[in-house]
């Protein structure tokens, strides 16, 4: 079994329950079991700030299945919750669901980009990610409690504790 981990965002149609039913449906993956889920937290957009506040959470997960594999699945969830893709970078969005680490892989393919290539600037992935895993030591050795020392919390604040 592989520790992957998984950030969600939501903004969208009851960002907080879409964000809680897509935790819910992270539970149901084949060959997986999630093994801690985040507090919800609401973060300001990181793009156009003329949408809603997200919703955020990181989810880890024990998992048998290949990266793409997963990356198949929680796409699968993000359209089963209303995801439309389109081409606005960083819009408003149901659901996003991103694989940030999958163990101590490196993985750069046109579908997938693991570590995900935003993670060590976004607040709303690591305050979450360092709640449920406080000692984690990245794939290139690099410490989160020490990166998460360089990144302002620009507004994030718990929303709902789990």
């Amino acid at each position: 079994m592989i520790n992957a981990y998984i950030a969600v965002g939501s903004n969208l149609g009851d960002p907080v329950a879409q964000a809680k039913q897509a935790i819910e449906s992270l539970k149901d993956l084949p060959r997986s079991r999630v093994i801690q889920a985040s507090s919800l937290y609401s973060s300001t957009p990181m793009g156009p700030q003329n949408q809603p506040d997200y919703i955020n959470a990181v989810v880890k997960i024990e998992t048998e299945l290949q990266p793409l594999e997963l990356l198949d699945n929680t796409q699968k969830i993000e359209n089963e919750q209303g995801r439309v893709r389109k081409e606005e970078r960083w819009g408003p969005r149901t659901l996003d669901l991103d694989i940030i680490l999958y163990g101590d892989e490196t993985i750069d393919q046109p579908r997938l980009v693991v570590p995900h290539y935003g993670m060590r600037e976004r607040e709303f992935v690591l305050y979450p990610l360092l709640e449920i895993e406080p000692n984690l030591i990245l794939p290139d050795g690099s410490a989160l409690s020490q990166l998460i020392e360089s990144v302002d919390r620009n507004g994030l604040q718990v929303w709902d504790r789990n």
